[in-house]
């Protein structure tokens, strides 16, 4: 039925926004998109635009056979936490599977020196 399907879509949304958000321990926006500007250049991605103001990065890596493209987006979650929430697409195709946003936020929680929690 139409109504299962939209729960299965719903459940799939959750489930990617999952593995694509992590909340850090921190409030200081500005040393969180630097790093993450540092992660994806340490990650081969070449990076296009950063914008404080709006908390947003995006950067492209470019494949053997296809162009990989992120955009990280920062904000404030409560006084103490950042949520990151990383957005991948190979061409226009959104990326699902957890690979590239897990190498990308064990990279960054690396750079961090913080612990940063799965988002439910």
């Amino acid at each position: 039925s139409s109504s299962q399907q939209l729960l299965k879509a719903e459940e799939s949304q959750v489930k990617l926004r999952s593995i694509q958000s992590r909340a850090f321990d921190t409030n200081d926006k500005e040393k969180t998109l630097r790093t993450i500007i540092s992660t994806l250049q340490d990650l081969d991605f070449v990076v296009e635009k950063a914008d404080l103001p709006l908390g947003l990065v995006t950067g492209t890596k470019f494949l053997s056979t296809q162009i990989l493209k992120m955009t990280v987006t920062i904000k404030p979650r409560s006084e103490t936490q950042m949520i990151v929430r990383a957005n991948a697409q190979y061409g226009l195709k959104a990326i699902e599977i957890p690979e590239p946003y897990q190498n990308f936020f064990v990279a960054l929680e690396k750079s961090m020196f913080l612990t940063a929690q799965q988002i439910d």
